[in-house]
């Protein structure tokens, strides 16, 4: 068995390693931690709970325990970036625990808290700067921070900043470090926008994957029940009162449907508290904690909230409601069956979510069980009665009552009715107007009149 001292680790390191327990790498730090240690390119291919932080940390501090090199003002060594705050607070801390005999400078960049800190944290440089795209590039913008003496830019869950519409800003802030660098990119799904990131900006890397792309952790016995939306407040409380559910995550697609399930939950004699963007930092970390001392075990989430959560003894997850991406199933289900424990995923699916469970199932290869049991209000599993593909919107036209088409305007406005002119600003064919003549007539005289007034004066 491959041990940490194996992988070439300074001492320092492996102390703290050992300080915290850890004797031997998960299978991602095995096979990347080497790689990064040779200064190549990485790419790679790892689950939310497999140890991919300490794949990229470690090699980190490992350098600097070897040659440390003092940061320039403004700047940072190495620079992580990060799609959550809770994520990029995590990261801070792994960076301190593991290197604690080293005591390297951290600075912490994220939306949420206020800049003055930030600003003055990165005064002098710093061995570590962790951030999110956004507030970094704010600072970028306004000369607080540079990015010249970035040796190494990591980029964490980078799926997950696809999907929050980072891309644009991680694409600035790649531009703007040092050709000379080493970049390491990790992702639990490698989708194709993520691999021309990488084949933009990364040189030969080696790509490493401890798992399938993708597919869920063995450790998790996944379940569905088929049941309306109406009807899920009253299964999940049901669900939620068993003693063997110790910790939960609930995701719910909205910030809005977290709120108001922690209601329906509390009127069901349930504490549960919601996690999500519009909670302030202060809100979020004590939650956070709160839910990790045990204090309160239900925690209701949305997807990009949940990033952040790196807590070990989740045993249930909630689906709620169906994500619209497969991938970001697979995301969720991560929270448990952490540290070699097991855990349980259970989803609810109502008649519209159907399609949504196959795509899953197609993602994840697998067919998931029904969940058996005395279940109040489920319903009948119909997932062999799906057509083979779900219905598409229509997106080339829209047919208008008079039946003539018009191309369906994609900004969110409300579309004339029984006609209008077509996309493109041109006139109405002359056959459409005359299918209704009391309205086509109207338009008439008011052209006459106008006609009519503007020539009056030439007389």
């Amino acid at each position: 068995m491959t041990t940490f001292k194996d992988l070439g680790l300074a001492e320092t390191i492996l102390n703290a390693l050992a300080h915290e327990g850890y004797d031997s790498p998960t299978p991602i730090q095995a096979k990347a931690i080497p790689v990064v240690r040779s200064g190549r390119d990485v790419l790679g291919i790892a689950q939310t709970g497999t140890g991919k932080t300490a794949a990229f940390v470690l090699p980190q501090l490992d350098r600097m325990a070897g040659d440390r090199k003092t940061a320039a003002a403004k700047t940072a060594t190495v620079l992580i970036l990060a799609p959550t705050r809770e994520l990029a607070n995590q990261i801070a801390d792994a960076i301190t625990t593991y290197g604690r005999a080293l005591k390297p400078s951290v600075a912490v960049v994220i939306g949420g808290a206020k800049p003055g800190p930030q600003v003055r944290a990165m005064a002098r440089g710093v061995d570590f700067l962790v951030a999110t795209p956004g507030r970094l590039l704010d600072h970028m913008e306004t000369g607080a921070i540079t990015l010249s003496g970035v040796r190494t830019v990591i980029l964490d869950e980078a799926d997950q900043m696809l999907d929050l519409g980072f891309l644009p800003a991680i694409r600035r802030i790649l531009e703007k470090a040092p050709k000379q660098r080493q970049t390491l990119l990790f992702s639990a799904t490698m989708p194709k926008l993520i691999r021309k990131l990488a084949s933009d900006f990364l040189h030969n890397p080696e790509e490493i994957a401890v798992t399938p792309a993708s597919r869920p952790i063995e450790r998790i016995d996944q379940r569905v029940v088929f049941i309306e939306k109406p009807a899920k407040p009253r299964l999940l409380a049901s669900l939620l009162k068993d003693k063997a559910v110790e910790r939960a995550v609930v995701f719910t697609r909205t910030k809005h449907g977290a709120n108001r399930l922690c209601q329906q939950l509390g009127r069901s004699g349930l504490e549960a508290q919601p996690i999500h963007g519009n909670k302030s930092q202060n809100q979020r970390e004590k939650t956070l904690a709160a839910f990790r001392d045990g204090s309160m075990r239900i925690l209701v989430a949305t997807d990009i909230a949940a990033r952040g959560i790196d807590i070990d003894d989740v045993t249930h997850v909630y689906n709620y409601e169906l994500p619209n991406v497969p991938e970001v199933y697979v995301h969720r289900i991560g929270r448990t069956a952490r540290a070699g424990k097991s855990g349980h995923a259970i989803a609810f699916c109502d008649t519209s979510e159907r399609p949504l469970l196959r795509d899953i199932e197609k993602l994840t290869g697998i067919r998931i069980p029904v969940m058996e049991g005395a279940l109040p209000d489920a319903g009948e599993d119909l997932r062999d009665n799906l057509p083979e593909k779900p219905r598409q919107p229509v997106t080339a036209g829209v047919r208008r009552a008079d039946g003539s088409e018009a191309e369906k305007r994609g900004n969110g406005r409300r579309r004339r009715r029984g006609g209008g002119k077509p996309a493109g600003g041109a006139k109405a064919p002359a056959a459409s107007r005359a299918s209704d003549p009391a309205k086509s007539d109207r338009p008439r005289r008011r052209r006459r009149r106008k006609a009519g007034a503007v020539a009056a004066p030439a007389a």
